[in-house]
């Protein structure tokens, strides 16, 4: 196929029309479409990791603290996440005569990895999604657990026990409070009847916008919606559960030892897991890329609103909107101890899922 035929198509409504025919665009036998697939996500990924990540939050929690943030290096200091890209670039790389080199190196690579393929699966609209897998929540869900094998690399590369300290605490909080997440996200496959990422979008359609949406067609849709969200915190290693890192009594945590791109790699990969679990809970509670404005009477809203541009618009805000709750309890809720953090899985967030989940199915099962 043509490349310039699909511009037209990415205009249509057509179900991963756009997807589909790139995938096939092969000039002299070379799949260059699935190049192409493979690095959308991954041009996002950097373009929002350096503006609205690492800009926004400088910028987000100088505002909640009453002072400018960056402001020296071009406009607004809109330059300096350039400048910090430049001197990592330049920065010697580091390893430690006595770590293990092997997992030393290959420990952020990991971590990147796990974020960057659960995009895979990721709906940024009705015309484009990488791989609709009809088990493409469970693959997410799967495939983002895999920067726990990243973090423990790290940390047990670098032969420092500080680094392993944040490692083993990182393993013991994501593995917790990947179980109260997942029961979460049972109970909104449960009102879809599927685990496909974009059937979950096409069964929230409707022409009054929000109240289609999962939420707030089930009364007890709000329980697993909190949960996940809380748990979500703790799998990315954000405030007030970045115990992994807790620079106040660990230095770093797990990535002390890291300097120059290893250390964005890093950060690149954190950032990368904030904007996918934000899709997540987007995607299956808050109608993904369907729009949230209804139609009223003649003005319709919905309508106008509605379409593979505005779908792609809808995921991204909606994912920046949840990124933007995680910046904002950064900086305003108090770290955590590791006890806390294991009472509120165990003895709080698990049993109130499992209670969610109950409910979800007697709901599902003699009410709807």
């Amino acid at each position: 196929m043509n490349l310039p035929n699909l511009v037209p198509m990415f205009m249509t409504m057509n179900l991963n029309s756009w997807s589909d025919a790139l995938a096939g665009w092969m000039p002299y036998g070379l799949p260059l479409g699935l190049v192409i697939i493979a690095a959308i996500p991954l041009v996002f990924i950097a373009l929002y990791a350096l503006t609205y990540g690492v800009y926004g939050e400088r910028k987000i929690s100088a505002f909640m603290q009453d002072r400018l943030g960056p402001m020296e290096v071009g406009k607004w200091g809109l330059l300096q996440t350039l400048a910090d890209i430049l001197k990592l670039l330049q920065k010697e790389d580091i390893v430690n005569r006595d770590a293990d080199r092997f997992l030393f190196v290959i420990g952020p690579g990991v971590l990147f990895v796990g974020s960057f393929l659960a995009f895979a699966v990721l709906p940024f609209g009705p015309a484009f999604i990488g791989a609709d897998l009809n088990v493409g929540l469970f693959y997410a869900m799967g495939i983002v657990a895999l920067e726990v094998v990243g973090i423990l690399a790290a940390g047990w590369g670098s032969n420092n026990k500080w680094a392993l300290y944040g490692a083993i605490r990182s393993v013991a909080q994501i593995v917790s409070y990947e179980i109260p997440a997942a029961i979460a996200l049972l109970c909104g496959a449960m009102m879809a009847g599927t685990l496909s990422m974009q059937q979950f979008n096409l069964l929230q359609q409707g022409e009054y916008g929000f109240l289609h949406f999962f939420l707030f067609q089930n009364p007890i849709a709000w329980l697993p919606f909190l949960i996940y969200f809380i748990a979500s915190l703790a799998e990315t290693n954000r405030a007030p559960f970045d115990i992994p890192e807790a620079e106040s009594e660990l230095v770093a945590g797990y990535f002390t030892e890291y300097s120059g791109m290893k250390f964005a790699v890093i950060f690149l990969a954190e950032y990368a897991s904030m904007f996918m679990v934000s899709a997540i809970i987007a995607i299956v509670f808050l109608g993904g890329w369907n729009s949230p404005l209804p139609n009223i009477g003649t003005v319709l809203l919905n309508d106008w609103t509605t379409g593979p541009v505005w779908g792609a618009f809808w995921i991204v805000m909606k994912g920046f909107f949840f990124i933007f709750i995680q910046m904002w309890l950064r900086w305003t809720l108090p770290r955590l101890r590791v006890d806390q953090l294991m009472y509120l899985c165990w003895k709080v967030l698990t049993p109130f899922a499992f209670i969610a989940f109950v409910l979800t199915a007697v709901w599902e099962i003699y009410m709807k």
